[in-house]
């Protein structure tokens, strides 16, 4: 039997499509994110104005105005990591189609719902209630869809779940640069928030045109059935399994070869070769989220309060200059695959990242009650930051690009799935440790 070759990828067009579908799982929630202003602002109504909270600034919010935040964290984790876990068991039971496609048309609904109520009057409590469901919807199907996309790219070469990476992370930085465009307009509120949930609908649609295309690209056919029978033998190893049955009724006993049945897939089995990886990509994300944004968003600029660089300083120096270094973290991969993927190096990076968290914790944090600050100046942030987001990016990416090649190619697939499970782990333990660091200061 002759060995058979790789397809190219032409044009990178597989490659291409992955980055795509990676914009599409991050970019509507990031802009749902940003959008927080605007839904808090809908939230200012005579419904609840009796219950009223007053912040340090004298600013007057009402019970769900000061709620929503936390709330809104609580019903995007929550079934972030709930679905995640149950797309890790469940994939080799629903079809990667329906759960893809599926999951993108629910987050499409969602988005489209969401731009038409920014022109509906509706009450705040009915309005607050509307707005937790579809961030539960968003991250349920969010985390299927993730789940499912990392899962398939764990069928391919090493390189291709750095496109899914790296769509994810310019998903962050193209919010970012929305933001700070509609502080820079002076636009309303309402009008931004319209805009991005609009766009957020295109990208969507975009996605969905791309997984279509997908299964028609000789790349993705040769890898997704790499573990079958070679392509010209398909219908000659089918016939001979009719002519096994037809014997078996003839009473004549034969046994099917081993190595054509259908090998069993074990998810704790193959944790036990991944558990390295799952717990890198897990530890990086919870120290990430757990300085990022609730430490680094209350650090000031040590300039001058109403000069122009301080209005910008949280927008550029933490949003955009984050987003920007993690995106070209994620991208490095591409690249350099540093270090290997058995090297106890790796593991060590990971680590050494929790030097993060006091060095932010020690910047210029306002209000703070327990620590000094030893980082006045902003250069030192903004230094922080660079290191701190890149490091990010890169090994996240590093690790989501190994798990799966650590394992057997038929369990490329499952391994994907537990690694995307991982990664939502770290992001809720880091939701959770978040409000202990920013305790501290």
């Amino acid at each position: 039997m002759t060995a058979t070759v790789p397809p190219e990828d032409k044009y990178k067009a597989v490659w291409l499509i992955f980055f795509i579908l990676g914009l599409g799982t991050l970019l509507p929630w990031n802009f749902f994110m940003t959008a927080t202003m605007y839904f808090t602002e809908r939230l200012a109504t005579p419904q609840v104005e009796g219950l009223a909270n007053t912040t340090a600034n004298g600013t007057s919010l009402n019970y769900l105005q000061s709620k929503f935040s936390n709330v809104m964290t609580l019903c995007a984790m929550v079934p972030l990591l709930v679905f995640t876990c149950l797309n890790s068991f469940l994939h080799q039971k629903i079809p990667q189609k329906i759960r893809i496609m599926g999951s993108l048309f629910v987050i499409l609904l969602v988005f489209v719902l969401t731009a038409a109520f920014v022109k509906i009057p509706i009450p705040a409590v009915e309005f607050f209630t509307l707005t937790m469901i579809k961030i539960v919807c968003i991250n349920s199907f969010g985390a299927v869809l993730q789940g499912s996309l990392f899962g398939l790219a764990g069928l391919l070469p090493a390189s291709y779940t750095t496109p899914i990476m790296s769509g994810q992370g310019l998903a962050g930085t193209f919010a970012a640069f929305s933001m700070i465009c509609a502080i820079a307009s002076g636009s309303e509120l309402q009008d931004s928030a319209f805009g991005y949930f609009i766009t957020a609908c295109v990208v969507i649609i975009i996605a969905i045109f791309s997984y279509v295309a997908l299964p028609k690209m000789e790349f993705c056919q040769y890898y997704a059935n790499k573990d079958n029978s070679p392509s010209g033998a398909n219908s000659d190893m089918d016939n001979r399994l009719d002519l096994l049955k037809k014997d078996n009724t003839n009473g004549i006993e034969k046994n099917i070869p081993e190595e054509h049945n259908t090998p069993t897939v074990s998810v704790f089995a193959i944790f036990k070769k991944i558990w390295v990886m799952a717990l890198s990509v897990c530890f990086v994300f919870t120290v990430t989220i757990g300085v990022f944004p609730a430490v680094t968003v209350d650090v000031k600029s040590s300039s001058e309060e109403n000069s122009t660089w301080s209005k910008y300083f949280i927008p550029v120096s933490c949003f955009l200059l984050f987003n920007l270094c993690d995106w070209a973290g994620r991208s490095l991969t591409a690249f350099v695959l540093w270090p290997g993927k058995d090297s106890l190096l790796l593991p060590i990076m990971v680590i050494g990242r929790v030097v993060f968290i006091p060095l932010f914790m020690l910047c210029n944090v306002l209000p703070r009650s327990h620590l000094p600050v030893f980082f006045l100046h902003d250069a030192w942030y903004i230094i922080f930051m660079i290191l701190f987001a890149s490091t990010n990016g890169y090994l996240a990416s590093l690790c989501m690009c190994y798990g799966p090649k650590k394992v057997s190619s038929h369990e490329g697939e499952t391994a994907g799935a537990i690694m995307a499970f991982f990664l939502s782990l770290g992001l809720a333990l880091g939701a959770a440790t978040s409000f202990l660091f920013r305790a501290v200061v």
